[in-house]
Parts: structure tokens; sequence; C-alpha cells
């Protein structure tokens, strides 16, 4: 009742992080891509940090993760009514201007909190972690999660040719407003799920592809499959060692994701600039 509700979901949520990261990278052709460039997570933390601001996640234990699933899904209509078929350049911006407006909208009810407990929770909340959760959670967030990755999976072909640039897949066949469709909806659902249950858990859709990217042979599609089982893997390990870092009290899991990701995101960062300049 304690410890298999978290194992179960630190595999579906690390799962989830690396494939939706490997997928996004392979899809946006660029390295620095992970869940949150299209606001899925934003969105999802918008509709959690609601159900706890307006009480209902108090009288109603499941309506925080069902409207943090909806935010995902209300996210990805806006960025379809905003980006239809276009480029992905135009996706990408569109999903920076939801990201922001989730962001802004979350400050805001943060600003508007009367009460300081509800506050504090969202707070907590918004750091990310899979302890006392139940099979509840997981039941809930397993069909959605499960549902996301086949559509991903169902992507794997369209991305290696991807990889030979936008006119050579369409002269190949692929279609590419579908692809997009697979690969939105794919991120949305799964990732939606899993904010839902965890809170924001950043990072680990960006490390991981590129860990394994050099095992794979920089295959988009057989990088699929390893990113999950590198973000399982990633995210269990954290897991363990928020409980043995501070085991009176223990530290957020999006803290220790954080803690390591953002100096590997950095690197990236100048190692891009690096290539660029070259």
């Amino acid at each position: 009742e304690i410890r298999l509700p978290r194992a179960i979901l630190g595999l579906l949520i690390g799962s989830t992080l690396g494939l939706t990261g490997a997928s996004l990278q392979g899809y946006l052709r660029n390295p620095l891509a992970e869940p949150g460039v299209i606001g899925v997570s934003t969105a999802a933390a918008l509709g959690a940090v609601l159900a706890i601001y307006t009480g209902l996640s108090s009288s109603v234990p499941l309506a925080l993760p069902v409207m943090a699933i909806g935010g995902s899904l209300i996210a990805v209509l806006i960025l379809r009514a905003l980006a239809g078929s276009g480029s992905i350049l135009t996706l990408i911006l569109a999903g920076v201007a939801i990201s922001s407006l989730g962001g802004a909208l979350t400050s805001l009810v943060l600003n508007l909190s009367p009460n300081p407990f509800a506050s504090l929770e969202i707070i907590f909340w918004l750091l990310g972690s899979i302890t006392d959760r139940s099979m509840n959670h997981v039941w809930l967030a397993a069909p959605f999660i499960i549902s996301g990755w086949v559509l991903l999976i169902l992507s794997a072909r369209a991305l290696d040719i991807l990889s030979l640039g936008e006119e050579t897949a369409i002269s190949l066949g692929i279609n590419l407003e579908r692809t997009q469709l697979f690969i939105i909806f794919g991120t949305a659902i799964s990732v939606g799920a899993a904010t839902a249950v965890s809170g924001v858990i950043g990072f680990v859709g960006l490390v991981v592809p590129h860990i394994l990217r050099p095992w794979v042979n920089y295959s988009p599609s057989r990088l699929l499959l390893a990113s999950a089982l590198g973000g399982a893997t990633l995210l269990l390990s954290a897991d363990v060692l928020v409980r043995l870092i501070t085991p009176g009290t223990e530290l957020k899991l999006g803290v220790v994701t954080a803690f390591f990701g953002a100096p590997f995101f950095l690197h990236l960062i100048l190692k891009t600039k690096a290539t660029f300049n070259t």
C-alpha cells in the first residue's frame, strides 16, 4: 500500500518523461527540447493548482489529478488552434506562449490565495514528489500515460525520416500533420497524467535522451525505448536518493532532478553554442 504505488508511479512517470523528451527532440530537431517546451507541464500544473486553490482537492480527492489532465488537454487544443498544421517553429512559439501564460496564471493564483496553508500546499506540490501516493493514483494515471506512449511509439519511423529534413520526409511519404498530432497529443496525454499525480518534475526528459543517444547510434526511433527505460531508472534512483539524504524530512523529487539537471542543461547550451560558432 505504501511502496508499490510509489515504485509503479516512478516507473510510469520516469518512462513518460524520458520517452516524451526523446520524441520532442527528434521531432523538433532541437537538442534542448523537453516536455515543457509545448506548455503541457505548465498547463497541467495550473489545473492542479486551481484544484488546490478552490478547495476541490480536499473535498474530492481525485479532483487534483482530473483537473491537471484537463489542463494539459486544453493546452493541446489551444496549441493546435494557434499552430495548426504550420511549421515546427510556429509550434515552438505557440508552446512558449502557452507555457508563459500558464506560469503567469499559476503565479496569479498564488498571489490571490487568501489562505497561507493553501499557498504552502501549492508550492510543495509544484516541487514534485511521488510520496504518499496510492493505487488510486496509479489506476487514474496509467491509462492516459500508456495511451500517450502508444501515440509516440507510432511516430518512431517518421522521426527517423524527419532527421533528414521536412522536405525529404514529405517526399518519402511522411504525413507531417499526422506525425505532429501523434507527438503533441501523445506528449500532452502522458505528461499531463504524470504531472497530475506527481507535480512538476523537470530535466529528466532533457538529460536522459542526451546520455543515451550515442548508445543507440543516434537513431531517433531506437532512442525512444532506451529513453523510456533510462527515464524510469533515473527517476526511481532519484526517489531512493531523496529518502536517503534526509530521512526525517524527504527532499522533493523535483528539487533533486533540478539540482542535477540544471548544470547538465547549461553544459548543453555551452556545447551547442560552441558547435554553432565553429
